[in-house]
């Protein structure tokens, strides 16, 4: 087996960029056998550094396509591969990755800068069309989380959308001595396989439910639905809905008289719309108001104030008694569907897919 080229390298690694370069050829055998590529694949390289993985990719596959965002390591690559025997197989893109628009691939292998892990993660979940597979290597805790199941204590948010996406498995753990310079903390190769089709459903509502679940993962959902906070966003998104549902069903009913009217306009000027008789016959009741209050206006001031006080008063138990009918239709919702002395940390992906539906069924919304 040849040298490793690194190992006589005097680079000076940027840990900004989460450059930690793999220089274990046995690891790196091992990350590109469980890829397994196909003759006929377009490989995706993020961060491929000096080139250690990228040389080994390019004997396995049609192409590879790498994204570097450090001038140094682009030019070490040219200079590794422009003039190789594999230089027809390899695209270089200089850029950061999270920004750049990735091309069409088949399979994705990266050593990820840690840094980027999540938002990397759900980029490539998000790009289309879809990939067979990535084979991604993260700082272990993060990798961990990735394919931690309900009960475990690594169970999260960033689990479920992670596993609501995609088939997600735990391939290798990788010791910090493989590395130069070793990184503090240990590292793991995980492999994403995206699910085909992906799932319908309103992606903001779904992230919604799972942050106000995962608020406190290890409390009962009657507990965490009772938290004020919760109350208040979900209460106003509530009212929100009602009032586009009212707009777009007086939109409709609009339409439907408008088309019912145009028959009965003909010859016949005098037909007033409802609303602009309402608001009329209100400008005139406020005129009318205005004169009584002039010529009494002495009179009813003890009155006006004392009256106030107890509108204040009113105004303030009726938005007491809204915000304890809200709470008690939350606690029914949760009630009736069996979850409300569930705990997040154990519910599943289906189990969330079921609360989201049934709360969307009664008007409550996440976002």
């Amino acid at each position: 087996m040849s040298k490793n080229p690194v190992a006589k390298n005097q680079m000076v690694f940027n840990k900004s960029f989460g450059q930690h370069i793999l220089v274990n050829p046995q690891m790196l055998h091992s990350i590109v056998e469980k890829s397994a590529i196909r003759p006929t694949d377009i490989v995706l390289e993020i961060g491929p550094g000096t080139g250690n993985l990228t040389a080994l990719l390019l004997e396995k596959a049609k192409k590879v396509i790498a994204v570097e965002i450090d001038p140094r390591m682009v030019a070490e690559l040219n200079k590794r591969f422009k003039y190789s025997q594999h230089a027809h197989k390899f695209e270089l893109i200089q850029g950061d990755a999270i920004s750049t628009e990735f091309p069409f691939f088949d399979v994705c292998v990266a050593n990820t800068p840690y840094q980027i892990s999540s938002p990397l993660v759900f980029k490539l979940l998000s790009h289309r069309p879809l990939f067979r597979h990535a084979v991604l290597m993260f700082q272990k805790e993060f990798a961990m989380r990735c394919v931690a199941k309900p009960s475990s204590d690594l169970y999260c948010r960033l689990s479920v959308n992670v596993q609501l996406l995609s088939k997600c498995d735990h391939l290798i753990k990788v010791g910090k001595n493989n590395f130069k310079p070793p990184p503090k903390v240990e590292s793991s190769v995980i492999r994403i396989e995206p699910k085909n089709p992906a799932p319908v459903l309103n992606y903001i509502e779904w992230d919604g439910l799972l942050r106000v679940c995962f608020m406190r993962k290890n409390k009962q959902l009657s507990a965490i639905f009772k938290n004020k906070s919760v109350l208040q966003v979900l209460e106003k998104n509530f009212e929100t809905y009602q009032k586009i549902k009212a707009i777009e069903q007086g939109a409709v009913e609009e339409e439907q008289k408008q088309n019912q009217d145009t028959k009965g306009k003909k010859g016949n000027n005098n037909n007033n719309n409802v609303a602009d008789l309402m608001q009329m016959g209100m400008d005139e009741e406020l005129d009318e108001e205005i004169d009584d209050e002039k010529s009494n206006k002495k009179q009813n001031k003890k009155k006006h104030n004392d009256d106030e006080g107890l509108d204040e008063e009113e105004d303030a138990a009726q938005v007491d008694d809204k915000k304890k009918l809200f709470k008690e239709k939350i606690h029914k919702i949760l009630e009736d569907s069996g979850y409300l002395e569930k705990r997040p940390a154990k519910l599943d992906i289906d189990d969330y897919l079921k609360l989201l539906f049934v709360f969307n069924q009664n008007e409550i919304h996440f976002k």
